[in-house]
């Protein structure tokens, strides 16, 4: 079988499974970096909160 260069190229340039396979990594990468960020935003407020709570329970009493 003969290599031929135009056959090679025009099937190269329309396959479109390696780009698909970047898009979803690509989103994948979005959604990891949102759950980082909530996560991280929520956990700051939990302590907050939890902070209160503890010293709202160990004040002294008056």
């Amino acid at each position: 079988m003969k290599f031929n260069p135009r056959s090679f190229l025009r099937r190269f340039t329309s396959d479109e499974s390696g780009a698909t396979a970047i898009e979803y990594g690509l989103f994948a990468a979005l959604i990891a970096a949102v759950i980082v960020g909530t996560v991280a935003t929520l956990g700051t407020n939990v302590k907050t909160g939890l902070e209160t709570v503890r010293d709202a329970i160990t004040a002294p009493s008056e």
